[in-house]
């Protein structure tokens, strides 16, 4: 499995404590004989940079972007490091993993059912349940808890069919990237993971949390910076909604190729 993480820390910003406890929680539950990491970086300060340094066995790739080119922009020149039939993983720099071979099992799901295009791993402060409901019956937060299919030897995998898989910690089949190319957010930052599911359903794969693998998100919020990204990503809130509309009416094609083709124009990221 590829895993792309997109770094924007600052002075300012006071991220690069959520970036190494990022790489510290990688270090000891991926098994990196199996794995690889890319890192796109855009533009950090210099103790995030000593922390590459410092983590470098396990970054298999580091870009070093001139500016913030946001999440999607920055994953996407990873991404497109892809090899035929990998799956891939965004991750944030904000996350931890309380347990081994959380990899290994996301790269199982894909094989136990390939209907599957999107699995992600599930925070503890999301809204998704089999028994949410709302006044009209179903809503977008109720979601459905299925076993996959077990041989003997083999761990229990049971997945909750949801809407949408928060970016968070969220794989991509070989199969969906096939159809739907590179993320694609109207922005810097917001909304890449949910479009992206939208995609993923037009394309008719599912979309997952992989349970029995807990992460957290350790972003306390609250800070500038946090607000500017809400704020700015609030700005593009209109666009998301009539471009999702557009995904799921099939008038938008939900293949994207990551801006490449305008690099070849002379457009450089």
């Amino acid at each position: 499995m590829l895993l792309t993480m997109a770094v924007y820390d600052t002075v300012e910003n006071s991220r690069t404590w959520m970036t190494e406890q990022t790489l510290k929680s990688l270090r000891k539950t991926v098994d990196w004989q199996r794995h690889r990491l890319m890192i796109s970086d855009n533009g950090s300060c210099r103790a995030t940079q000593d922390l590459y340094d410092a983590y470098a066995p396990l970054i298999d790739s580091l870009f070093l972007n001139r500016r913030n080119l946001g999440t999607a922009n920055a994953l996407n020149k990873a991404w497109r490091e892809r090899r035929p039939g990998e799956v891939v993983c965004k991750i944030d720099n904000d996350v931890v993993w309380h347990l081994s071979g959380w990899a290994d099992q996301i790269a199982l799901v894909f094989q136990k059912d390939p209907t599957i295009g999107i699995c992600g791993l599930k925070r503890r402060d999301l809204d998704e349940w089999p028994l949410q409901t709302s006044t009209n019956g179903r809503n977008f937060y109720q979601s459905t808890l299925r076993p996959l299919p077990h041989e003997k030897g083999e761990p229990w995998l049971i997945v909750e069919d949801v809407n949408h898989v928060i970016g968070t910690c969220q794989a991509f089949a070989p199969a969906l990237l096939d159809q739907i190319g590179y993320l694609w957010q109207p922005g810097l930052y917001g909304f890449d993971d949910a479009l992206a599911c939208a995609r993923a359903k037009v394309a008719g794969f599912a979309c997952v949390f992989l349970h029995g693998q807990p992460i957290d998100h350790i972003d306390p919020g609250g800070t500038d910076f946090i607000t500017w990204k809400q704020q700015h990503a609030g700005q593009f809130l209109s666009e998301y909604f009539k471009i999702l509309a557009e995904y799921q009416r099939g008038v938008r094609p939900i293949y994207y190729d990551g801006g490449f083709s305008e690099q070849k124009k002379g457009t450089l990221l």
